[in-house]
């Protein structure tokens, strides 16, 4: 199967070229389809500190469809949904926006971008994405509240 060679050979370029703050894998050696991911908070953002785990799942159609990413961490952010879900809003994972050649790297990579700046356009939670544009330092406090909380 064409999908499991492509994850293979991506897996192989993670694990020879980890990406700081990024650890993932699959959840079994007989599953590369599901995927563990945990992600440290980047410093400088109110999530700096936390140790957040997202849920990464491959269609067996991929590279041709995008994976979804949900966190597993409970995290205040406008881009991930404030349910038992934990549905990531990013750009990369929409149909009309997937291409073959994106990687899971540079998902991942994009989701860590999104803790460091929110994009509040592209919101799945208004009234957090109102309360970053419109009282930041409330927004970080209760972001920051949340990491130790929750991510630690």
């Amino acid at each position: 199967m064409a999908a499991i060679k492509r994850i293979s050979r991506e897996l192989a370029e993670f694990n020879n070229n980890p990406v700081a703050g990024i650890s993932a894998g699959p959840v079994s050696d007989d599953n590369l389809f599901k995927w563990n991911i945990c992600l440290t908070g980047p410093q400088g953002s109110p999530y700096a500190g936390g140790l957040f785990t997202l849920d990464l799942t491959l269609p067996t159609e991929y590279p041709f469809k995008p994976p979804t990413l949900n966190f597993t961490t409970k995290i205040y952010h406008p881009n991930v949904s404030n349910d038992d879900k934990g549905s990531m809003c990013l750009a990369i994972l929409r149909s009309d926006n997937w291409k073959p050649s994106s990687k899971i790297i540079q998902v991942l990579e994009m989701a860590v971008g999104l803790l460091i700046e929110p994009n509040v356009e592209d919101a799945v939670e208004t009234s957090i994405a109102d309360e970053y544009k419109n009282s930041p330092d409330s927004f970080k406090k209760t972001a920051r509240e949340w990491t130790n909380k929750y991510a630690k």
